[in-house]
């Protein structure tokens, strides 16, 4: 995209913010305007917010067109962004004005600079606080030296705003006016890399790339505990020497308190964090920073990608494979593949970082489009856990209980030890179905065609579609009996339950994402863990993802199969890669660790995958089947999803849909459906999908387009076009 300045009175097209389709003209305001300036634009009785994209398409007579209001402070939106983010939407299909809503998602941008009263501990912290007044202190010192403006403190630490200023009193907190939106603490890239065997050969060829300041894609496969983070961060502090920015990418918000620590021993600072257990205050610092080149490394979720750096050197996606970048409401993209594209756009390399990476990751790799780069060793002293299976058909466990008597006596052994373990059961909650014993009914979602989870902890049935809670029922909400509801199956409420009383002297803690009312309270928690608060920890799959538990030697797997036998062409892979990862956190400081799964199933071939470490043989035969069935990564698909409160009229559209499938077949696509989906309805809304197939070769988007574009959708009706899906619920 070129630059362009324009005079006063000239035409240009503005993107704004509001779903009103691609660009609007203005006439550009006394002083002109720029292409990709931040502008301000009168919309009907508003103003909004726009962004100067280039020469109007004066379709429009020059003297009824509106001047733009103002051109606001701020960078202009470089070129590659703008680039990126019109990319972007063609390979999604999504209005570009819902992506420029991503890249501008920070409250205030464009205020003028100013000061703001902030708070920061300042005298000794008495021994004796309310509980109000040490979550305040609590909540200060978990923003990292973060200045906090007084509503910001108040609500994380879930307190009136008196309680602060009671704590300003007493002397132990202090009130200041600080400037708006300092940069950051500059990173020191000085640091000696502590890198040892394959580990040298990886960070030389990153940091060789990162020189080069040029596109190139890498996979960075190494087995749990190889030492990946030190590898890529050498090549993050390569960048950094370049006076180059970098981006980091991590699954999930409680990855980041361990990152940070570690960014902080190797580099002297703390880096911009983005997620959304930050602050809007400190996202519209960054969001300015990364504009100006004031940070210059970026740690965040996947939203992060749409920010404005000024001179991105590094990508990287650590954690590649984890289905929690790809974003299933709103603008539905993937991050791995949209950070592969902002990097080619920019020009700089990406960094794929895994020890289980995805089938479309490890498929590039073997085409050549990625450059591979293997850790096969731990690093250090630390070794991979031995992998055992325990076969539940002759380890059978008492009525209502999960644990086999082989598991339990591996956990008191380590309990003996001082050694942790950890039990893994991919279910939130505790009992994922409550039906009445009088008449066989299951307690369903009012709203969603979903069974309702019962949430001991919360006392009550949550649907996890839509949230929708209910109180727990004494009686049949369909028969009237009373008495005879009962819970089945277990969640990891449930499970806490059964190790609490078989094992009534150890500490227990339950990581589950719904446990925890902030991001916040789930690094400390883990921290406390990873500290050795804990002797057996009980998890779903966020235990997962990349931590570090030093005493954990023993993991259990309550049901190996629970993932096998989906209808998801990617059930077997998100299986071995689960299984992986959880067995991965076993074993990973000096004490040797183990990783024994419960299965019914012993001599599935995943389940043999899993336990003989043969990975490179099970993704060749994953490859096999999918390049046999024409599916991901070597064909592709589109789901198309509608919704409405109207069934028929839903199903209508569908039909209508699919009789008018030429542009597809004309394009060598094929269209299966309409069929009610799994999920059939959600909050209200009947849900029916349609999937279109193609060879990889076929230009999908287009045909697509042209599709759709053929019929008109009700307003109380949802079109929504779902590239590449990861999930066909």
């Amino acid at each position: 995209m070129t630059e362009r300045m324009f005079g006063a009175g000239e035409t240009v097209a503005v993107l704004t913010t509001e779903p009103l389709g691609p660009f609007l003209d203005y006439r550009a305001p006394e002083g002109g305007c720029g292409t990709g300036d931040f502008v301000e634009v009168p919309l009907g009785p508003r103003r909004v917010l726009g962004v100067v994209w280039g020469a109007g398409e004066g379709r429009i007579d020059p003297a009824r067109l509106r001047n733009i209001a103002r051109v606001l402070d701020a960078r202009p939106m470089r070129a590659e962004l703008r680039s990126f983010l019109a990319r972007a939407a063609d390979y999604t299909l999504t209005p570009l004005p819902a992506m420029l809503r991503l890249a501008t998602r920070a409250p205030g941008l464009f205020d003028p600079p100013g000061t703001r009263r902030v708070y920061r501990l300042a005298g000794p912290v008495p021994n004796r606080l309310t509980d109000a007044r040490h979550r305040v202190i609590e909540a200060l010192r978990d923003f990292g030296g973060a200045a906090v403006t007084l509503s910001e403190l108040a609500e994380a630490a879930a307190c009136g705003t008196g309680v602060v200023k009671g704590l300003v009193k007493l002397g132990v907190l202090a009130e200041e006016e600080a400037p708006r939106d300092l940069p950051y603490p500059r990173l020191d890239p000085a640091g000696a890399p502590r890198l040892a065997g394959d580990q040298i050969a990886a960070g030389r060829a990153l940091v060789e790339a990162v020189s080069a300041a040029a596109y190139r894609a890498f996979l960075l496969k190494g087995v749990t505990g190889s030492g990946k983070t030190e590898v890529y961060l050498d090549a993050v502090a390569e960048t950094l020497r370049q006076g180059r920015q970098a981006l980091v990418l991590l699954p999930e918000i409680a990855l980041t308190a361990d990152f940070l620590s570690r960014v902080e021993a190797r580099f002297g600072a703390r880096p911009g964090e983005w997620h959304s257990g930050v602050t809007q205050t400190e996202r519209r610092r960054l969001w300015k920073m990364a504009a100006t080149g004031d940070v210059g490394l970026v740690v965040g979720a996947r939203s992060a990608l749409f920010l404005p750096y000024q001179s991105l050197g590094l990508i990287v996606v650590d954690e590649e494979h984890d289905t929690s970048y790809k974003q299933e409401e709103g603008v539905l993209y993937n991050a791995r593949d949209m950070a592969v594209l902002r990097a080619a756009i920019v020009g700089c390399p990406v960094v794929l970082a895994s020890a289980t990476p995805s089938l479309e990751s490890w498929a590039n790799a073997e085409a050549g489009k990625y450059t591979r780069l293997d850790l096969s060793a731990r690093f250090g002293t630390a070794e991979m856990p031995g992998m055992r299976a325990i076969d539940m058909r002759a380890e059978s466990p008492a009525p209502n209980r999960w644990i086999s008597p082989k598991l339990a006596r591996g956990v008191e052994a380590r309990l003996a030890a001082g050694e942790q373990s950890l039990l893994f059961l991919n279910r939130r909650g505790y009992a994922p179905v409550t039906l009445c014993r009088a008449c066989g009914e299951q307690v369903g979602c009012d709203h969603c065609d979903a069974r309702m989870v019962e949430h001991r902890f919360l006392k009550r049935l949550v649907c996890h579609q839509c949230g929708e809670t209910k109180p727990i029922p004494e009686t049949c909400p369909t028969c009237g009996v009373a008495g005879r509801m009962h819970a089945v199956g277990p969640g990891v409420e449930r499970l806490a339950e059964e190790v609490a009383e078989r094992f009534p002297e150890a500490r227990l803690a339950v990581l589950s994402s719904d446990l925890f009312g902030s991001a916040r309270a789930l690094k400390t928690q883990i921290e406390a863990i990873a500290a050795g608060g804990a002797d057996i920890v009980i998890g779903t799959q966020i235990v997962a993802k990349g931590h570090n538990f030093p005493l954990l030697t023993l993991v259990g797997v309550i049901d190996a199969d629970l993932g096998l036998h989906g209808s998801d062409l990617r059930a077997a892979e998100r299986t071995f890669q689960l299984m992986r990862q959880v067995a991965g956190r076993a074993g990973r400081a000096e004490r040797p660790g183990e990783a024994w799964l419960q299965t019914h199933q012993p001599e599935h071939p995943v389940i043999r995958a899993i336990l003989g470490g043969e990975e490179e043989a099970f993704w060749k035969a994953e490859a096999a089947e999918r390049r046999l069935a024409g599916v991901p990564p070597y064909g592709r698909m589109a789901g198309i999803i509608l919704s409405g409160p109207d069934l028929a009229q839903v199903f209508e559209l569908g039909h209508d849909l699919a009789r008018r499938s030429g542009p597809l077949l004309r394009a060598g696509a094929e269209v299966f459906g309409p069929a009610p989906a799994p999920v059939a309805r959600v909050r209200g809304r009947h849900r029916v999908r349609l999937l279109v197939k193609a060879p990889k070769s076929v230009a999908l988007q287009p045909a697509l387009t042209e599709w759709v574009a053929q019929v008109k959708v009700p307003g109380q009706l949802r079109l929504t076009i779902d590239i590449d899906p990861q999930s066909f619920f």
